[in-house]
């Protein structure tokens, strides 16, 4: 398994044809790297209540706001998830952009893909475990009114610094740069709705790719 190319297109920009060359090249950076570097990732179930001011989970967390209700409707479980690329990515994309910046730009979309296709991978994992129940499309903090200051509690509660090396800024942002958290729901009916799109996006607002009139989003 690689990351997909189209996806990593779409994190280079590229629009319309592309390149023979150019694909050709993000194709053999994908390829290397999903030799030389598997995501890691973690997860763990919490049973959740739902009350007048938000979705309580049994970890002690409160997910407030209309997007976690919308998502979690019908749940009576959430799963957090975590996964990343690690700090050894992180070294080989510093290390290649002081040698080549233009393939360290290759990189960089192709580990933002990767680590997307590691939370694919756990979260088919996820689904298997609690077949046959079903999953809601997993949302992060930061996704619509769902605030990023749930990271901490995200982190601690999967034990992410000690089991995955992941630190967290004062703003919440990750270290390494190529991780990623996420929720998603367990029920016992198919879940309808849907997060994958611009609007619920928290960078809606400054994205590069909607200024350019394309998205990152299949």
């Amino acid at each position: 398994m690689r990351a997909d190319i189209d996806e990593i297109l779409r994190y280079l920009r590229v629009r319309g044809e592309t390149p023979a060359d150019l694909r050709e090249r993000v194709e053999r950076t994908a390829d290397e790297l999903a030799e030389t570097l598997r995501p890691q990732y973690v997860y763990r179930a919490f049973p959740l209540t739902h009350q007048p001011d938000g979705i309580l989970l049994s970890g002690g967390a409160m997910l407030p706001g209309a997007l976690a209700e919308k998502m979690l409707r019908g749940c009576d479980t959430a799963v957090l998830l975590c996964c990343t690329l690690g700090l050894d990515f992180e070294r080989r994309l510093r290390a290649l952009e002081r040698r080549d910046m233009g393939a360290a730009v290759i990189l960089d979309a192709c580990g933002s893909a990767w680590v997307e296709t590691g939370c694919d991978m756990a979260e088919a994992e996820i689904a298997e475990r609690f077949a046959p129940r079903f999953l809601t499309d997993r949302f992060s903090p930061g996704y619509g009114d769902l605030p990023l200051s749930l990271q901490p509690f995200v982190l601690a509660a999967l034990d992410a610094e000690r089991r995955l090396g992941i630190h967290l800024s004062e703003s919440f942002l990750m270290t390494p740069a190529k991780s990623v958290t996420a929720i998603l729901g367990v029920a016992d009916e198919p879940q309808p709705a849907r997060v994958r799109g611009c609007g619920y996006c928290a960078m809606k607002q400054t994205c590069e790719y909607r200024k350019g009139g394309t998205s990152c989003v299949v």
